[in-house]
C-alpha cells in the first residue's frame, strides 16, 4: 500500500508484468513495421515510460517525436482535450504510431487522431499501454493494447494523481478506504 497526497493504492500489477507486456506489443509492432520507418508520437506525460520500454525493444528503426495533450484534472476527464505541445515535424505520407499511457474514454484520441491525418499521414495507429473497455464513450479503435484494466483509477509507470505517483515502476489502483487510514 502507498499512499499519494490524500488517498491510498494498492499494488495491481508489478513491474515484472508491466515489461512482459511491452515486450509483446513490441512483438506485434515488430512484425507490423518491419523495414519500415514510422513516426512514433509519445505522448506526455503519461506515456513516457512506456514509449521509452517500448523502443529499446524494437527491431525496426521509428523516428520518436512526442506531443501532449490535457483532458483529465484531477480522478477525472474534462471531456475537452487541450493540445499543450503539438506535432510540428513533416508527416505527409509518413506512418503514425501514436503511444499512449491509457485510452479509458477514448476523448483524447478521438479528438487527436484526425489532426495527424490532416497533416497528411499515410496511416494512424493507435498504440496504448492501457485500455479500459468499458470505458470507452466514442468510437475508437486501439490496433495494439498491452493490457485491458477494469475501471478504477490507476497510479504508477508514467500514470499519475494531480501530478504525483508517476516514478512508481509497479502500477497502483485506488482504494476507497486503507485499513490505516484515518
Amino acid at each position: 500500500m502507498i499512499k499519494i497526497l490524500d488517498r491510498y493504492f494498492e499494488l495491481s500489477y508489478s513491474h515484472e508484468v508491466i515489461q512482459e507486456k511491452v515486450k509483446e506489443v513490441a512483438a506485434r509492432l515488430n512484425k507490423d513495421y518491419e523495414g519500415m520507418n514510422p513516426v512514433m508520437v509519445c505522448i506526455l506525460n503519461g506515456a513516457f515510460m512506456f514509449a521509452s520500454d517500448l523502443v529499446r525493444e524494437l527491431t525496426f528503426q521509428p523516428e520518436i517525436l512526442f506531443a501532449k495533450f490535457s483532458s483529465y484534472e484531477g480522478m477525472s476527464t474534462t471531456g475537452h482535450v487541450r493540445e499543450l505541445i503539438g506535432v510540428n515535424a513533416n508527416i505527409q505520407a509518413r506512418d503514425v504510431i501514436i503511444v499512449e499511457d491509457i485510452v479509458d474514454t477514448g476523448t483524447t484520441m478521438y479528438n487527436v487522431l484526425p489532426q495527424f491525418l490532416n497533416k497528411g499521414a499515410k496511416s494512424v495507429k493507435i498504440c496504448t499501454f492501457l485500455q479500459k473497455p468499458e470505458c470507452l464513450t466514442v468510437p475508437l479503435k486501439v490496433d495494439y493494447c498491452a493490457m485491458e484494466i477494469p475501471n478504477a483509477f490507476i497510479v504508477g509507470y508514467g500514470l499519475d494523481y494531480n501530478g504525483m505517483g508517476r516514478n512508481y515502476r509497479d502500477i497502483y489502483t485506488v482504494v476507497e478506504k486503507a485499513e490505516n487510514q484515518e
